[in-house]
């Protein structure tokens, strides 16, 4: 009768699937953006050129400057 030889296929298959596993993580770890701290006031994914915020800055001022109690009165006495 022969010798029993031992077979390492599972023990080598083990150590393959192991090592692509942490291939796998190291390169998720590295690929991951850093996320940068958002300015104050502003919202995710929001994008304001300088040329932009002037505009709208003037815009709110108008509308801030704006006298809507004449407005108001306007529509109540139509009614």
């Amino acid at each position: 009768m022969e010798p029993e030889q031992k077979s390492n296929g599972a023990l080598i298959g083990s150590i393959i699937i192991i090592i692509i596993l942490i291939a796998g993580g190291i390169y998720i770890w590295q690929s991951k953006v850093e996320e940068q701290p958002l300015p104050e006031g502003t919202l995710e994914g929001e994008v304001v050129s300088p040329a932009d915020e002037d505009e709208l800055n003037s815009l709110e001022l108008d509308v801030n400057s704006a006298n809507s109690d004449i407005e108001a009165n306007a529509i109540n006495s139509v009614e």
